[in-house]
């Protein structure tokens, strides 16, 4: 059972590692919206940490003429500028370059919206740093955009990473593991619908630093449920992780709101940004589970194979360390939407 504490470590350090250089990986925004004919409002919104950005850059076509100077602020965790540009005979058929993308370790989504609904979007990657806009976006480049945005959000979203480990650490046997992931699916599905066809709005710092306290209630029934105290989350697991997984489904929403979706396929980019967002958390499972598996080397010659505090101690000293990473999450967000 020792193994479990080292793997818990690993999975921890990497997750605060990622924390730590979000302002890499998380990706970059551009948003061109036609507010007149041949006008254009553009948003560009890269990675920041402090007043430090990323060093990227969009280049648009040639044909297009910037008509206002550019307005830039250092916002929270991203530099974001603004502008409005001319474009006489539109975005269809050009390419839009993103500047320092081949160096960088982020993807930047593209959205560009005009007056009469169409919608195209892109995802552009280092290896990938240009595309060509086409006149009209087909169901399967929606769909491959918003499935990769999916993905990348869960893969790079340490707290909603985190308490899917708690959750399968609470949990006790695959089927019980299996019946609690899905509960915690079906119910961030529903929110995550709900918040991003507008039948929900809540403001976004309250829910993000609420997903930090649901990692601290769980990580508290880890403890509580290895001393031997009867509680409803071991009882009943699948209902603990419905109830949080609506509010985590909030969480997702809000980023799906930043990159906004195509109206012309609405239906298409949620659907797949759902089953983007259900591949990466499947996927983070099977990694845990397989790093479970590998036997690790007793450190120290400490503890002995079979003994109780093998059994005990590696989880409790785990969920202490849950806890500590999402209290410290709890303070830093509540601290940032009341100061």
């Amino acid at each position: 059972m020792i193994r479990l504490l080292g793997t818990i470590f690993l999975l921890l350090g990497a997750a605060i590692s990622g924390q730590a250089q979000a302002h890499d990986l998380r990706p970059a925004y551009l948003s061109i919206t036609e507010s007149a004919p041949d006008v254009y409002a553009v948003t560009w919104k890269a990675p920041a940490l402090g007043e430090r950005r990323l060093a990227i850059y969009p280049r648009l076509p040639e044909s297009v003429d910037e008509a206002s100077e550019r307005d830039g602020a250092f916002l929270s965790d991203a530099y974001v500028e603004r502008w409005t540009v001319r474009a006489p005979t539109g975005f269809a058929g050009e390419t839009i370059v993103i500047d320092g993308l081949p160096e960088s370790q982020t993807d930047v989504l593209v959205r560009i919206e005009r007056l009469n609904g169409d919608t195209s979007t892109a995802r552009l990657t280092p290896a990938s740093p240009s595309f060509e806009v086409p006149a009209a976006m087909g169901l399967r480049q929606v769909a491959a955009a918003y499935l990769g945005l999916g993905v990348e959000h869960i893969l790079f979203g340490a707290d909603h990473l985190i308490f899917v480990l708690a959750l399968i650490l609470l949990v006790r046997g695959w089927k019980r593991i299996c019946l609690t992931v899905t509960a915690f699916t079906v119910a961030h599905s529903i929110t995550l619908g709900a918040a991003t066809l507008g039948y929900l709005n809540v403001p976004g710092p309250p829910v993000e630093a609420a997903i930090a306290l649901s990692i601290v209630l769980v990580a508290v029934e880890i403890v509580n449920v290895n001393r031997g105290q009867e509680s409803l989350a071991a009882r009943i697991p699948w209902l603990i992780a419905f109830a949080f997984g609506l509010l985590h489904g909030l969480g997702f929403a809000g980023a799906l709101s930043e990159v906004g979706l195509p109206g012309h396929a609405i239906p298409v980019a949620l659907l797949f940004f759902n089953i983007g967002v259900e591949l990466g958390q499947l996927l983070f499972v099977a990694v845990v589970m397989a790093l479970f598996a590998i036997p690790l080397p007793l450190w120290f010659g400490v503890v002995r194979p079979g003994s109780s505090w093998s059994h005990t101690m590696p989880l409790i000293g785990s969920a202490y360390c849950i806890g500590g990473i999402a209290s410290f999450w709890l303070i830093e967000r509540v601290y940032g939407f009341w100061a």
